[in-house]
């Protein structure tokens, strides 16, 4: 078998051993230094009375100290590079977080390191608790704003891309308080937004990602549900008009608490202080219209 040129083989730097500076060789401090009382639990030796070695984030943490005093532009070079290699962990775990999101695991990665390179070439000794807690946030909105540029199927407006991600902070916060999930009404007081703007954010997540009309199905002629059957389309269209005949057949009052309800999203306390009647008698007209239409739904459904 041929030997390779010596030039096509990639040489991948090898870890250094712990508590070594990877460029010198040079033992740090902390790890050769012996520690005049030990403690069991923290993981150094009781019998040579060493601290335990230094963690790659530590070692990095070094590593852009002494570039930072460095006056030779190549070695801060090759201090920072080292000190990027040692927290590759960083992107490689925000990639995974937001993995199976429309965008490409690999692809994510790759932003995650360049953003792990830009913050090493940013960062200061003293900006924060370490290099990890300054090169996190980086990472974190490099990724999110590779979504807000190029995750898009069908790209909506930038308003709209901006109250969806207002929208899914205040859900989280909202649904901690009201302990359920807040209507769009509620999120749109929040807010500050017109409910029509809540609810065309909240379907804005559905152009992430688009499925091919053309798309085969599978041997077993299972196939991918893309397009509504004929059949169900039918039915949808029989209840919609049901639905719809029913309605125009109630008063005018039980179509208004229809449209409080099922349209504004109003509670039942909200509907009866529109009305004049107590949340009971909300509760019970509600409960005797849908009933109604239910009966009517079943009748058909019979018929066919």
């Amino acid at each position: 078998m041929a030997a390779r040129p010596a030039s096509s083989i990639a040489l991948r730097p090898q870890s250094p051993a712990p508590g070594t500076n990877p460029l010198t060789g040079a033992v740090s401090a902390r790890a050769a230094k012996p520690s005049s009382s030990t403690n069991p639990s923290s993981g150094g030796s009781p019998e040579d009375g060493t601290n335990p070695p230094l963690t790659g984030h530590e070692l990095a943490d070094q590593l852009l100290a002494q570039a930072e005093g460095c006056g030779d532009s190549a070695m801060v070079g090759r201090l920072r590079q080292q000190a990027v290699l040692l927290t590759l962990d960083l992107p490689d775990r925000v990639a995974r977080r937001y993995r199976g999101r429309g965008i490409d695991s690999d692809d994510l990665v790759q932003v995650g390191r360049m953003a792990l390179v830009k913050a090493a070439n940013g960062y200061r000794v003293g900006a924060g608790n370490g290099f990890v807690s300054y090169a996190l946030p980086t990472i974190l909105g490099e990724v999110k704003r590779h979504f807000r540029d190029t995750g898009w199927a069908v790209r909506p407006p930038r308003r709209l891309q901006e109250v969806r991600v207002q929208v899914i902070a205040e859900e989280d916060r909202l649904s901690q308080d009201l302990r359920r999930w807040p209507t769009p009404g509620e999120l749109a007081v929040a807010l500050a937004v017109d409910v029509e703007e809540v609810r065309s954010a909240r379907q804005s997540g559905a152009a992430y990602t688009a499925v091919s009309l053309d798309l085969p199905g599978d041997e077993d002629g299972g196939g991918v549900d893309v397009v509504a059957r004929e059949s169900a389309d039918i039915d949808s269209l029989l209840r919609s008009r049901v639905v719809c005949d029913g309605v125009r057949r109630l008063t005018e009052r039980e179509r208004l608490i229809v449209h409080l309800r099922f349209v504004e999203e109003r509670t039942q306390s909200e509907i009866g202080s529109v009305l004049g009647v107590s949340q009971m008698q909300v509760s019970r007209l509600l409960t005797s219209i849908i009933d109604g239409l239910r009966r009517d739904l079943v009748d058909v459904a019979s018929a066919a």
